[in-house]
């Protein structure tokens, strides 16, 4: 049996508080949740979570504190094999979110004020590294060791950050957020090419319900459909976009002869199976689950 591929995340450590609730309390009101999930968060901690769930073999470079939550997240990192490389901060970050009808509402508490430098580990055992722009000192130095090593260097776009211009010239695979697209005032056509600029070999925008907007190995654009996820089903969306992120990282570090099309299927699956479940956690899909959601729904119309 061959050794789980191994990949590494760079990003910032979150708590996150889940909550379901019909109604939201304003003022002097309190509500009963109907449910509730907590678990770990943050966008490319999320992902590399995902990445161990499917049996590769995550280093992560993230934030962590000496409290209570910072225990708590070392925990989960140990339960799902996740090897951490901590960089202090005083205090973990939170985020509490409110799903609501497919979207949701968040709100975060946020230490990046780092206590010292960023670990420094050899690349080399890596199939592939996967950032979402925190830490900027570490994103940038890690992309650009990969990239002289011939190593993978995946983004997640999810926003505008201080770095991410620069960070674009030393990144293979960008998946962006419509949300960048908003922050720098262009289409997903737009962004895709200033993608290509960068010299992004694949380069694509998430869409939410209307799928992905990608261009491939030869440049060609295409959509993605998403899956045709019943609305009945979707519980939480947060997080969804991260274990895509995860999915695809762990499709290309494990399946490297399979093209960018195969490696987005699987993970528009991955994604579509998280949707289904309430925290982060909870929705982790096992490789068995990827295939159920393949199998189960078909391409949205």
């Amino acid at each position: 049996m061959s050794a789980a591929p191994r990949a590494l995340f760079v990003g910032h450590t979150y708590i996150d508080v889940t909550v379901l609730a019909d109604h939201w309390p304003t003022g002097d009101e309190k509500a009963v949740a109907r449910d509730y999930a907590v678990s770990f968060g943050g966008n490319a901690v999320t992902a590399a979570f995902a990445y161990a769930r499917l049996q590769g073999a995550p280093d992560l470079i993230t934030t962590a504190a000496p409290d209570a939550f910072g225990e708590l997240f070392t925990g989960m990192a140990r339960r799902h094999g996740v090897t951490l490389h901590e960089r202090p901060v005083a205090r973990s970050s939170l985020s509490f979110i409110m799903p609501n009808a497919g979207k949701r509402a968040i709100v975060r508490a946020r230490d990046d004020a780092h206590l010292a430098g960023f670990p420094e580990l050899d690349v080399s055992p890596y199939r592939a590294l996967h950032l979402d722009g925190h830490q900027p000192d570490a994103a940038l130095h890690y992309a650009r060791e990969c990239r002289a090593r011939g190593i993978l260097t995946s983004l997640d776009g999810g926003g505008l950050r201080s770095n991410t211009e620069e960070l674009l010239d030393y990144i293979d695979v960008a998946v962006c957020a419509e949300r960048l697209c908003e922050q720098l005032n262009l289409s997903a056509e737009g962004l895709l090419a200033l993608l290509r600029a960068h010299g992004c070999r694949i380069g694509a925008v998430t869409q939410g319900e209307r799928g992905m907007l990608w261009y491939d190995e030869q440049g060609v654009m295409s959509r993605l459909p998403a899956l045709d996820v019943p609305p009945e089903l979707v519980i939480d969306t947060s997080g969804a976009g991260d274990v895509f992120h995860g999915a695809y990282v762990w499709s290309y570090a494990a399946r490297p002869t399979l093209g960018w099309a195969e490696h987005f299927r699987y993970a528009r699956a991955a994604s579509a199976y998280k949707i289904q479940h309430l925290g982060n956690e909870a929705g982790l899909p096992a490789q068995i689950d990827v295939s159920d959601t393949l199998a189960r729904f078909g391409e949205r119309r």
